[in-house]
């Protein structure tokens, strides 16, 4: 896609999509066969839901239809959230990442994969979590010092909510079991 069309798209649909209370995160254009396929990622501080992406799928479609931004060639519009391994490029990434395990490309080479704490101007606190029964350390990564940042998918993480939720279904089981 040319700059000057990325250009237009984004001028055309971030006001759109920001009246929807999105922010628009990447616009591509690629080709499949003869026909175009036009991807907008949108996403919130809360995240977006089905039906947000539906509403906002819609506006889209109808500003484009009106609009000759895409020209005259067929092409279908794809709308949708950046995903679960997102790489953090704006600030806004980070403390939108802020809980989840991130991996991080340090300047100097170094990898460091942990769990973003806490987000500020300059950079990011973070706990890297302990190895073989040792307990997590804090650290400070500055925003200068990370070359690329990618959040981390985790699939058996007990957050402290779902530990104490086990733990008073637990009680609940006991006291059951008691009064039976």
């Amino acid at each position: 896609m040319s700059t000057t069309q990325s250009e237009r798209l984004r001028e055309l649909l971030e006001p759109l999509v920001s009246s929807q209370g999105l922010d628009l995160e990447e616009i591509a254009v690629d080709s499949v066969g003869r026909k175009r396929l036009l991807r907008v990622v949108v996403d919130s501080d809360t995240g977006a839901d089905l039906d947000r992406i539906a509403d906002v799928s819609r506006a889209l479609s109808a500003k484009l239809d009106e609009s000759d931004a895409m020209g005259d060639e067929e092409y279908t519009l794809e709308v949708g959230t950046p995903g679960a391994e997102r790489l953090l490029t704006e600030h806004r990434h980070y403390v939108r990442a802020t809980g989840r395990l991130v991996a991080f490309q340090l300047a100097e080479g170094d990898e460091v994969t942990a769990r973003i704490l806490d987000v500020d101007a300059d950079g990011v606190a973070v706990e890297v979590p302990g190895v073989k029964g040792r307990k997590p350390t804090a650290r400070r990564l500055a925003f200068a010092d990370v070359t690329r940042a990618r959040v981390q998918v985790e699939f058996n993480r007990k957050d402290k909510q779902d530990v104490q939720d086990v733990q008073d279904q637990k009680n609940v089981t006991e006291t059951e079991e008691e009064e039976a």
